[in-house]
């Protein structure tokens, strides 16, 4: 339902190669990165094999969802729909702080390191404790799973003054393509996860009266900024990425160094 905001791959581009994975859900539907990790080792054991190798990429910048591929993610159990529900209603009439507070009490270890303003994180925490009686924590192992594939990664990243300021001309192509148009139909489902995001909620407070149009994309620019120093914060503890830069490396190189590995 939102391909503007979660800039989808056009139609011209997904038939110059095959895609998976896109627009495959609805915004009403659950889905997590275990979810994910399952759905994609599914599909490369069904890739064909030849006598080249066959290689797949994977694109974006969904920092846990690329982990969950390559390293394996924890065993957390499937959240019932009851559990799910009833924390929903409870953020609703309680609020965000009164559940971080929550969270401190019961998995005290989870609440150091858990984004506290990130409200999906929060309750989705609270869920676990809820339904399995056991700490969050308890259920995160880290332990790296083994892969019957190479992986080889490649970042890409730009000087800091051009990589904002591609940011803040690629939210206003999406203002033009149709992005307020867009949150205005999901605007009353804005409850729900997939809208918790960039670019909606910012929109939403618009449409509420809280904030104009100009205030709402300068924050949309503002918070994607913001979360693209998360994004490189994350990457950069992974010393197996290789970076480059679209303005100094040439496509060719990148490809050579993939070749090479």
């Amino acid at each position: 339902e939102i391909p503007i905001g979660t800039a989808a791959p056009t139609e011209e581009q997904m038939s110059r190669v095959k895609h998976y994975f896109v627009g495959n859900y609805s915004i009403r539907d659950y889905y997590s990165a275990s979810m994910y990790e399952q759905e994609v080792l599914q599909l490369i054991s069904r890739l064909p094999e030849g006598k080249d190798s066959v290689i797949a990429v994977l694109s974006g910048g969904s920092m846990l969802y690329i982990d969950a591929v390559c390293n394996g993610i924890d065993d957390i159990p499937t959240v019932d729909d009851k559990t799910r529900e009833w924390m929903k209603q409870r953020l609703a009439t309680e609020g965000l702080p009164a559940l971080v507070d929550e969270l401190k009490r019961l998995d005290p270890e989870h609440w150091e390191i858990v984004d506290r303003q990130n409200p999906r994180r929060v309750v989705h925490a609270l869920e676990i404790c809820h339904m399995t009686s056991k700490t969050y924590t308890s259920f995160r192992k880290n332990e790296k799973k083994q892969r019957p594939f190479d992986i080889i990664k490649i970042g890409l990243n730009r000087e800091r003054e051009e990589l904002y300021e591609r940011i803040n001309q690629r939210v206003l192509h999406m203002i033009r393509e149709g992005m307020i148009d867009e949150a205005q139909r999901m605007y009353p489902m804005r409850e729900l996860n997939a809208l918790n995001t960039v670019g909606y909620k910012e929109l939403f407070e618009h449409f509420d009266g809280k904030i104009s149009l100009e205030e709402a994309i300068s924050r949309i620019q503002s918070n994607t900024r913001r979360y693209a120093r998360k994004q490189l914060t994350w990457f950069k503890r992974d010393l197996s990425i290789r970076w480059f830069s679209p303005d100094k490396d040439s496509t060719n190189t990148i490809i050579e160094q993939i070749r090479e590995l």
